[in-house]
């Protein structure tokens, strides 16, 4: 926030939208309470977001709860972030078509992505799109698919209030407060909204609004609430850096027993808004005389994942999660420059027995090194 934040009263922030679809948006989407939790849905008025709703998240539990509140987002997340919409699930990457004289023709599935905003992305969400771009953008191999559909959103960030038990955005430098890769940024009051831009475009947009400027007693109180949230945060990692304390430990008898107490599920990996392994397949037609060749989201932890010619490298939960753990906060850092985890919790909130990272990362680095 600056002096050009402006403040969007909570009556009228259905002009808003309005902005976004007469800059050319013509997809909005937002979280919405759906199936007993929070998914990013198309936003058709401000009334969609779900005010007076709580999230209540433990390692392996989430419950939204009611609450007397006029907010619509006194809540952490839910389990989508950004990665389903950057970077699919399952998707085709190329088809193949035989013709009645055998030969064969290639045609390339990339589409055209329609302009789409999203309301509502937490600062850990916003960190974690950060290293998904630097994974599928700007590597060796850039991915097309990819970019054609980050640079088609339009990207409103909402400053957190209300952490879930599950937190520790703070621990890795990636949260509460909005700061970086928004093109809007909000922040919630009970009075209404502050907005202010990170990008030109989302400079243009508010523009287009032309509201007053927030006063400082708002600035202040949005100020305190994310200090709040930050200081109520009681997970924390053991620091931003733990290669090497990991790297000495490969051998440390925790493994064992975080192995026998996973279920190799890889819900972890799905939910984390940073893991990026996939695999990919062809598909052939009944008919035999087309096919498809897909790429789908994959996960350490499966045995497939390690396959190698005739033997599996990873064949059991212990070495599959040390592997995981080992690469989100130790190797990113040759990768990536960071750790790769941002902070969400979304990792021990799904996980169906609890397992929480930050608690196996103490525990492993509280053992002697590998001797």
């Amino acid at each position: 926030m600056d002096e050009q934040t402006v403040f969007l009263p909570r009556a009228e922030a259905d002009r808003l939208l309005e902005a976004l679809r007469g800059a050319g948006f013509g997809r909005i989407l937002g979280p919405v309470a759906r199936e007993g939790t929070l998914l990013f849905q198309p936003l058709r008025r401000w009334d969609d977001l779900p005010a007076g709703v709580r999230d209540v998240q433990q390692p392996g539990r989430y419950r939204l709860q009611e609450q007397d509140t006029p907010r619509c987002f006194a809540w952490a997340n839910g389990p989508q972030a950004l990665k389903p919409l950057t970077f699919r699930p399952r998707e085709p990457i190329w088809r193949a078509q035989r013709s009645a004289d055998g030969q064969l023709s290639f045609q390339s599935t990339q589409e055209d992505p329609e302009p789409t905003a999203l309301i509502g992305l937490r600062a850990c969400d916003l960190a974690a799109l950060d290293l998904q771009e630097r994974h599928f953008m700007h590597g060796r191999f850039p991915d097309p698919w990819f970019r054609r559909r980050r640079e088609a959103l339009f990207l409103v960030g909402m400053s957190c209030a209300h952490p879930a038990q599950t937190c520790f955005c703070a621990s890795t430098g990636d949260g509460p407060a909005i700061s970086r890769g928004h093109d809007l940024g909000m922040a919630e009051l009970d009075e209404g909204y502050l907005l202010w831009a990170g990008t030109q475009t989302g400079k243009t947009l508010l523009e287009r609004l032309d509201l007053d400027a927030a006063t400082a007693a708002q600035r202040r109180a949005v100020e305190k609430e994310t200090h709040q949230a930050a200081m109520g945060q009681r997970r924390t990692l053991p620091g931003r850096h733990l290669k090497q304390g990991l790297y000495e430990r490969l051998q440390a008898g925790h493994w064992q027993d975080v192995g026998e107490r996973c279920l190799s599920c890889g819900n972890c990996t799905a939910v984390c808004p940073t893991c990026f392994c996939h695999m990919e397949m062809d598909e052939p037609a009944l008919g035999g005389d087309s096919s498809e060749h897909l790429r789908q989201w994959s996960s350490c932890f499966n045995a497939e994942h390690s396959f190698m010619g005739h033997f599996v490298v990873r064949s059991d939960t212990r070495l599959r999660y040390r592997q995981w753990l080992t690469h989100k906060l130790g190797s990113w850092h040759e990768q990536y420059g960071r750790s790769g985890c941002v902070g969400c919790g979304r990792c021990i909130t799904w996980c169906p027995v609890g397992i929480d990272i930050t608690a196996e990362a103490h525990a492993l680095l509280k053992e002697a090194p590998d001797a």
